[in-house]
């Protein structure tokens, strides 16, 4: 999407001559009614970003886009970041910065292994990527230390990539696709939703969502459904984070207006989480097969938790009255072949 195409931009055009952006995102991800069996009586919509970016779908380009784009512009040559063993963030920043030529450093913390983590490590190391492996928490804080050292003592100028890529920086991807939604009410391709439902890890999706809805207008509430006990954000710090990404803004074009964003604008429903992050859980894999039997691919960690969340609460009719739209942010490559990348095999 070029930039005089960015929903952003055309909402702010101040923002195109500061901001710093590497293209990602193909265009609009489409939005489609959702019929649940059971619950046909609900009027339900589905915000397909698994169609976001044709080399790795989901929510995480619209972040890189900024990411990258800001250090493309510092003139770095690798990007460093963290998360879990499976880390959908990780990859995803491993492909697309490989697509311009970085390098990328992943440092990685526990969580229960599955064969989707095993084929995420597999396809981390099959593009490239560094993997250090540490014991947890504050094993990474210092293992990430290390890493940025070593690759300034190299003159790499590396990027330091929060977890998720949330920042005030990768949080604007979500303040775009928020305008991108607008644009789309706007076009009748969907009714102004009630509420929107999406899942919460670091929580930049939930916070530059909410920034954006505000600025175009839209009063609609944004319900994150919980996925991590690994620093899980508060309400509080969502908003904190929400207010820094629209300082950020304000900063580079004055003309954006002041919105209120209180703790109260981010509800969370920890309905979902089970035994922790990463574990897969019995409504999950429901939520998965009944995805598939509508044409959706879930994954366990993220995606399925939260429309397992959109199940329980559309049975049980706790619904708000107006549109409900789950925001799916299933993270894949739309290329599976990935067999045929030198090294797959080996790192398998």
């Amino acid at each position: 999407m070029p930039a005089e195409d960015l929903p952003l931009f055309r909402a702010h055009p101040a923002l195109r001559e500061f901001v710093a952006r590497q293209p990602f995102i193909d265009g609009p991800t489409p939005v489609e009614p959702l019929r649940l069996p059971g619950c046909e009586d609900a009027n339900l919509y589905v915000k397909r970003d698994e169609r976001s970016c044709s080399l790795y779908g989901g929510n995480k380009p619209r972040k890189l886009e900024f990411i990258i784009g800001r250090a493309l512009e510092r003139g770095s040559r690798r990007l460093v970041t963290t998360g879990g063993l499976g880390t959908h963030h990780g990859f995803a920043t491993t492909i697309l910065g490989r697509s311009v030529g970085l390098a990328t450093t992943l440092v990685l913390v526990p969580q229960p292994i599955t064969p989707e983590v095993e084929q995420s490590l597999a396809l981390d190391a099959a593009y490239g990527a560094e993997i250090v492996r540490t014991s947890g928490v504050p094993a990474a804080v210092l293992a990430t230390l290390r890493v940025l050292a070593a690759s300034q003592w190299r003159g790499e100028k590396p990027h330091l990539v929060w977890t998720g890529g949330s920042s005030s920086v990768g949080n604007l991807g979500f303040v775009s696709a928020a305008f991108e939604l607008a644009e789309q009410i706007e076009q009748g391709l969907l009714p102004k939703p009630a509420e929107i439902l999406l899942p919460i890890g670091s929580g930049g999706t939930i916070a530059g969502l909410v920034v954006g809805l505000k600025l175009a207008g839209l009063d609609t509430c944004v319900r994150g459904v919980l996925v991590s006990d690994i620093l899980p954000p508060s309400p509080r710090a969502l908003a904190r984070s929400a207010r820094a990404t629209l300082n950020r803004m304000r900063r580079l074009a004055p003309d954006i207006p002041v919105v209120d964003l209180h703790a109260s604008d981010f509800p969370i429903d920890t309905s979902e989480l089970g035994p922790g992050y990463g574990v897969a859980t019995a409504s999950g894999a429901a939520a998965q097969a009944c995805a598939r039997e509508l044409g959706l691919e879930l994954d366990a960690t993220y995606s399925a938790k939260c429309f397992a969340a959109l199940i329980a609460r559309a049975r049980s009719a706790s619904l708000p009255r107006g549109p409900v739209l789950f925001w799916s942010t299933y993270a894949g490559a739309l290329c599976p072949d990935f067999e045929s990348l030198p090294g797959y095999e080996a790192a398998t």
